[in-house]
């Protein structure tokens, strides 16, 4: 971690931050001071942390190996729990109901778990009969334009869940979400897998910082 952290005239104290989240609730809050507080962090080493990744989102998707640059251990930690949370408030509502009854609520579910991430992840949402989300589970971590899959995992885990159907979803962290040829070919491959154990592929979700990219709505499904 640089020693050579940013000033920041006129930053408010974790204490008084504190004080201010008593007596008005978070909105009073802007996104740097949530994070010095939620963190733990001093106010330099917030806007480190801002300087380098660029927005609340793409701070809280960063890795704690990245986070540890700029702050200490235990508040890379606590800004991981922050962004678990958020994670399971979003997830709450796709086990309780249909996933396909709310797209918003699964693209706001899978943003909140892929956008502003530097790498490809690769995610399996594994549905039970009534399209309920039995679990979403991390298929394959990459490089900066490529996370690898294996449709036969996916599948051999689809059996031992007993699900029903799935949605794949994937970020490109250039920002387009528009679906690569290789995107392609290989959500063919699990389609055509899927399809001879009679499990349904719902979508295939794209997340990038400019949108999200659904391959059944662009009619590749």
């Amino acid at each position: 971690m640089s020693c050579l952290l940013p000033v920041v005239p006129g930053a408010a104290t974790t204490p008084e931050l504190s004080q201010r989240l008593s007596a008005s609730g978070p909105e009073g809050l802007d996104d740097a001071e949530a994070l010095q507080l939620a963190s733990g962090a001093s106010p330099g080493q917030i806007r480190a942390l801002i300087d380098e990744f660029g927005s609340l989102p793409q701070v809280l998707a960063a890795s704690p190996a990245a986070l540890c640059r700029f702050v200490r251990p235990a508040a890379a930690a606590r800004l991981a729990l922050a962004r678990d949370l958020a994670q399971r408030l979003l997830r709450a509502p796709l086990r309780e109901r249909p996933v396909l009854s709310s797209w918003s609520a699964l693209t706001d579910y899978l943003r909140a778990g892929l956008a502003g991430r530097s790498r490809e992840r690769f995610h399996v949402l594994y549905l039970d009969k009534r399209n309920r989300l039995i679990r979403d589970e991390i298929e394959g971590d990459g490089t900066v334009d490529h996370a690898p899959v294996y449709p036969r995992e996916i599948l051999r885990r689809a059996l031992e869940l007993d699900a029903s159907a799935l949605i794949l979803a994937h970020n490109h962290p250039a920002g387009d979400p528009t679906p690569s040829s290789a995107d392609v070919e290989m959500t063919r491959q699990v389609v055509e897998a899927a399809g001879a154990l009679r499990i349904s592929v719902h979508d295939h979700v794209v997340v990038g910082g400019e949108g999200v990219a659904s391959f059944r709505a662009l009619g590749l499904l």
